[in-house]
């Protein structure tokens, strides 16, 4: 009976040794004037090592923050398991903070807008600290980003206009489009105005209809994967824009699947997202 209980102890200890961790760091972002949270899950080992990791980011949606993959997402258990499994390398998850619920008066979204110039803030400061900080490798080859909705459209937004900085990009039912934006009665813009009229600036439609011969080469150096549940609202410019990939010649990998615009599809998506990233490091 003893050695059994020894047994189940020391198989308890090797379960919790293969196990990564997510801490909380900030950054003081001079271009946005505040100070910026993020996430990050280190794999298991990375303490005892000195080696380089492989880096992904991963966005959250609207009205979220940069805690919501962990606490809604379960990503650090899916991380382990698929690390642990050997269908996803060990490498860095980062997840920075780029809104918040309050949606009316607090800036949310990826993209430069009045008052919240994010994009300058991820490229030049948020990812040379953080991989300087984690001993990310530092290229290309080595980075892929993804995230959900806001985030997937996020994602997408940043691989179509960086494409010599990601490998790989996979949309969660991501929001690619928006009408141009309306103000309030009295002609008010609260921080939500913004947000939509960022989204329809950087539309990810518009983008490949206006790209000429030499920016669609450097797109099919980008991994693409869309994945959108056939219940979700936001299907239809998913598919539009897999179609324009398609027409410009530009290979790009397409799921749909049962769900909706929910975190049961988005924890199911990420299973997919974080082997897909792994394949294309490195390459």
């Amino acid at each position: 009976m003893k050695r059994h209980l020894l047994l189940i102890a020391l198989s308890l200890c090797a379960i919790t040794l293969q196990a990564g961790r997510i801490i909380t760091d900030s950054i003081r972002s001079t271009t946005l004037r505040a100070t910026v949270k993020y996430n990050v899950y280190l794999p298991s080992g990375f303490e005892r090592s000195q080696d380089q990791y492989p880096v992904v980011y991963l966005l959250h949606g609207l009205t979220d923050t940069y805690t919501a993959w962990d606490q809604k997402g379960c990503m650090r258990e899916i991380a382990d398991e698929l690390i642990e499994s050997h269908e996803a390398t060990p490498m860095i998850i980062i997840m920075p903070n780029a809104g918040g619920p309050d949606t009316r008066n607090t800036p949310n979204g990826y993209f430069n807008m009045q008052g919240w110039d994010y994009e300058d803030f991820f490229f030049n400061e948020l990812m040379p600290t953080a991989e300087r900080k984690y001993r990310a490798i530092s290229d290309k080859q080595h980075r892929a980003v993804m995230g959900l909705s806001m985030g997937g459209g996020g994602s997408l937004g940043y691989a179509l206009r960086h494409t010599d900085t990601f490998s790989s990009c996979y949309a969660m039912s991501p929001w690619l489009n928006s009408q141009s934006p309306q103000p309030g009665p009295g002609g008010e813009k609260n921080r939500m105005y913004y947000t939509v009229e960022a989204v329809h600036q950087h539309s990810a439609l518009t983008f490949i209809d206006n790209a000429d011969e030499h920016v669609k080469e450097n797109l099919r150096t980008v991994a693409w994967y869309l994945d959108c549940g056939d219940d979700d609202g936001l299907i239809n410019d998913t598919f539009e824009f897999y179609k324009k990939l398609r027409l410009a010649g530009i290979k790009a990998e397409l799921r749909v699947r049962n769900g909706v615009h929910n975190w049961e599809y988005w924890r199911h998506s990420l299973r997919q997202a974080l082997p897909y990233a792994s394949c294309h490091f490195g390459k």
